[in-house]
């Protein structure tokens, strides 16, 4: 499901996913009409704006929210037109029990390759964060990463990405031995439960910088 009010970007998207074989179950414009709609055809993802009619606040965090009550294990992947820290905080902070989570920067949406793999992976269950919007947390945020080195820093933020080990070995130019050492290291760090999984420890360790 899409939920955009600009009627332009919402086509767009609408002809974007279906040319790439989603199918799109119904595009809406505002908060009311997403969760109508939601609740209807119970869709396994939403792409939906944070800001929408009829009060250009936080309708769209809002509805997705108390869809994910109602529909747990439903994937979100929110849009925005600029990076707000408390949606990130309160969409990115909640209990997701595997659901996909997702916050993109609306300008991600031109680069094609990039919005595509990012409704893949959140559709898949991963946690997928806007580059911009881990580097604008990351400035505001530093404190709970003063232990981590350069290269520490530059790992936990493809970690906000979503990214895997694989990945981010070939972002680094370095291997996969070498970004789990890296991702042990961060863990041990920030003072992460090593009883906890290690999906969820990674989690934790993106919300480490995004909450404190």
């Amino acid at each position: 499901m899409i939920a955009e009010d600009a009627v332009l970007l919402r086509e767009g998207l609408v002809h974007l996913l279906e040319r790439l074989g989603h199918r799109v179950l119904a595009a809406v414009g505002d908060g009311p009409s997403l969760l109508a709609a939601a609740r209807e055809h119970r869709p396994d993802l939403v792409v939906a704006d944070v800001r929408m009619p009829p009060g250009h606040t936080d309708e769209g965090l809002r509805a997705a929210r108390r869809l994910r009550a109602e529909q747990p294990g439903l994937a979100v992947l929110l849009l925005s037109q600029y990076v707000e820290q408390t949606f990130a905080d309160e969409l990115l902070g909640e209990r997701h029990d595997g659901a996909g989570t997702g916050y993109l920067l609306k300008e991600r949406v031109g680069n094609v390759e990039e919005f595509t793999d990012a409704v893949a992976r959140v559709a898949a269950g991963a946690t997928v964060v806007d580059p911009e919007v881990v580097r604008q947390l990351l400035a505001r945020r530093r404190d709970p990463l003063a232990r981590l080195t350069p290269r520490e820093r530059e790992v936990l933020a493809f970690m906000a990405e979503g990214r895997s080990n694989a990945a981010i070995a070939r972002r680094l130019f370095v291997t996969e031995a070498a970004v789990a050492k890296h991702i042990a290291s961060i863990l041990l760090k920030l003072d992460l439960p090593p009883a906890a999984p290690d999906d969820h420890r990674r989690v934790l360790a993106v919300l480490t910088y995004l909450r404190a």
